[in-house]
């Protein structure tokens, strides 16, 4: 939930310039008041007809003198928006919390509030706020949502005072905007074992836990909140200052998430096209791991991972799952199609050594990187490819199979270097390949075994 606080509404620059815009917000009734005052006064003099200028001075004045009280009140509405959530999945909606508050002691008149959102989100919404007494305060509310991800700025908010005559309106805008960050949609995954060779995952041989109760041979120094009784007293005669023993840590199992990203690899846009259901795959992989306690990597074609992830290169190690989570959200938020011809970034990340569990979400391969992916399941403990195919996005489910592309061969390579390589058809749900593919690798663990008697 985003809040912003109450902020005045901003006025002119000076006087001269502040009373300038208020004579340009007469409406049509006070511009009607004044020219036919004005014509009034020219008759009356024209015929002497001190009755009739008396007319024309009144109808000329009452816009005038309702356009100046309207510019000295310029100050005196504050308002404030509220977000609930800030954070939304696309499609799905937010609520925006609008309050309007008069801090003078005098009642306004009829008031139109508008705020301003991107077209996507929907049409501007505008309000009409009766009489608003000294010290009295409205609350309203209205919805927004994107089928698109992405940040969106909402405001300035916008709030048109008008006089109680109708003579005049003015607009005035607030200081303050939010941000509405919508992020990929978040599919739920079966708590599947991928069995087999799968180093790294789930509760396989990587994930070594440190004995209850061991502690590091180097102490630290005392922080608020640390227990006394892990006071280290040798340490601390020795260093002058309280340290305390150091808890040795339980090593996670690790997980990197491999996002393609590639313009070239894509065909289509829109948020049913092959590189969204790539986008909110990889969304839904990484929060499915993190709730399995694993620490993740959100790992892209040109290298770079997410931002404010943990010293060893993983979000999760050293951060709550929801901190975590919500880094990669607002990462993926915003992910878009990089100008890379090839994967050899990410494989220069990954070359390091044994990442645990790869997952990856690939568009259209050639040979070259189909090679490229080869080399890196030497680099992890297992791995696992969703392939999409452009070809097959981009055809109507009512069109017939066109002439065979390159997606079987790609799949083939990508198998027998080790991979659990899966084509996505379009519009397939996740979770049902996520269960596939432990289908598919219990399968190979088994045949393995059976091999190996």
């Amino acid at each position: 939930m985003a809040t912003a606080g109450a902020v005045h509404a901003e006025g002119d620059r000076g006087d001269r310039s502040g009373l300038r815009t208020a004579l340009a917000g007469l409406t049509t009734r006070g511009r009607s008041f004044l020219a036919a005052g004005v014509a009034a006064a020219i008759c009356a003099y024209v015929l002497g007809q001190d009755d009739l200028l008396r007319v024309g001075l009144l109808l000329a004045v009452l816009p005038l003198v309702c356009a100046g009280v309207l510019h000295r009140t310029r100050y005196r509405v504050a308002g404030s928006r509220r977000l609930s959530p800030a954070r939304v999945p696309a499609g799905a909606e937010a609520r925006v919390h609008l309050r309007m508050e008069n801090v003078s002691r005098l009642p306004t008149g009829l008031l139109m509030l508008q705020d301003r959102v991107p077209y996507v989100l929907g049409p501007r919404p505008r309000f009409v706020l009766d009489r608003v007494e000294a010290g009295g305060r409205r609350e309203v509310s209205y919805r927004i949502r994107s089928d698109l991800r992405g940040r969106y700025p909402l405001g300035p908010l916008q709030l048109r005072l008008s006089d109680p005559f109708g003579m005049c309106e003015l607009t005035r805008s607030f200081s303050t905007s939010d941000t509405l960050t919508v992020i990929p949609r978040v599919e739920p995954l079966p708590p599947v074992r991928l069995a087999g060779e799968a180093k790294g995952y789930g509760d396989g041989r990587q994930r070594s836990l440190a004995l209850a109760g061991e502690d590091d041979v180097i102490p630290r120094g005392y922080r608020y909140g640390d227990d006394l009784r892990r006071v280290h007293w040798r340490s601390t005669a020795r260093y002058g200052e309280l340290m305390v023993r150091r808890e040795e840590q339980p090593q996670r199992a690790r997980c990197t998430v491999l996002l393609d990203t590639r313009a070239v690899a894509y065909g289509g846009a829109g948020p049913d096209s092959a590189f969204e259901w790539a986008v909110s795959g990889a969304a839904s992989v990484l929060v499915h791991m993190l709730e399995r306690g694993f620490s993740v990597r959100l790992l892209t074609d040109t290298g770079t991972s997410v931002p404010g992830e943990g010293s060893d290169g993983f979000a999760g190690a050293s951060q709550e799952s929801a901190d975590a989570a919500g880094l990669m959200m607002d990462t993926l938020a915003v992910v878009d199609h990089s100008d890379e011809a090839g994967l050899s970034r990410a494989y220069d990340v990954l070359r390091g050594g044994n990442e645990g569990l790869l997952v990856a979400f690939l568009g259209d391969l050639d040979e070259e990187q189909a090679a490229v992916l080869a080399r890196m399941r030497q680099r992890s403990g297992g791995a696992l490819a969703f392939l999409l195919d452009s070809g097959t996005w981009l055809r109507e489910p009512s069109d017939a199979p066109g002439p065979r592309d390159g997606g079987g061969e790609r799949l083939r390579m990508l198998r027998e270097a080790g991979w659990t390589a899966l084509g996505v058809p379009r519009g397939a749900p996740l979770n049902e390949l996520w269960r596939q593919a432990d289908r598919e690798r219990s399968g190979l663990a088994a045949a393995s075994g059976g091999e190996g008697r």
